[in-house]
């Protein structure tokens, strides 16, 4: 069961937000305190599956080749093999496009190191570089997992956001969501729920309601 609190203030971000013509998001903005994010080891940066799912489709490339490529088809949404990592560096409006319009990145673990050097600074400020995978190893599952997860990431700013879903879904689902993302970011604070100042939700164009 929610926290009525949680519930009440997803209602009220709901209720208070004007119905607009496309799909919004509803998101948690999460405010820090008496943490010294100058510190790279203090800054929060995870991938959290929610156990209500997105409310909408998650796009996800694989950089792979061979049998985990096979294993991927239907699964990913891209597959780019290695021969075009280079072309990607080279053509970098075609990168930033790759990473605007995908939420995820997976890539066999050999592979990381040609992607960090040549794909590296289009992909890592933006947060997107891929997580690796054993080469052998099936990336149906991990993939799969992704459609439904969310990356949060505060870099050295005390306030960050996260999507916890979006709007045609049910409150409850919603409040279980929000309440994942806080528990997770909780276990990564040094002081956990104390260095939490304040906790927002709001519709993507809607006003923010205060959590806690």
């Amino acid at each position: 069961m929610a926290d009525k609190k949680v519930t009440k203030a997803i209602k009220e971000a709901l209720k208070s937000a004007k119905p607009r013509n496309f799909r919004e998001s509803v998101e948690i903005s999460i405010n820090l305190r008496d943490v010294d994010l100058t510190l790279p080891t203090n800054r929060i940066e995870d991938e959290i599956v929610l156990p209500k799912g997105r409310g909408k489709e998650v796009k996800i490339v694989i950089f792979a080749s061979g049998e985990m490529a096979v294993k991927a088809r239907g699964v990913a949404d891209l597959i780019v093999p290695p021969e075009e990592i280079e072309t990607l560096a080279e053509d970098k409006a075609k990168a930033k496009r790759l990473a605007r319009e995908h939420d995820f990145f997976v890539a066999e673990a050999p592979l990381m190191p040609a992607i960090g050097r040549r794909l590296g600074t289009i992909l890592g400020p933006r947060g997107k570089m891929p997580r690796p995978i054993p080469p052998g190893t099936d990336p149906g599952p991990i993939i799969n997992n992704l459609k439904s997860a969310v990356k949060i990431r505060s870099r050295d700013r005390p306030t960050f956001h996260a999507p916890v879903g979006t709007r045609e879904m049910e409150v409850d689902d919603l409040a279980e969501n929000l309440e994942t993302i806080l528990r997770r970011v909780e276990a990564k604070l040094p002081r956990g729920r104390y260095n939490i100042g304040s906790v927002y939700v709001k519709t993507s164009m809607g006003p923010a309601v205060r959590v806690i």
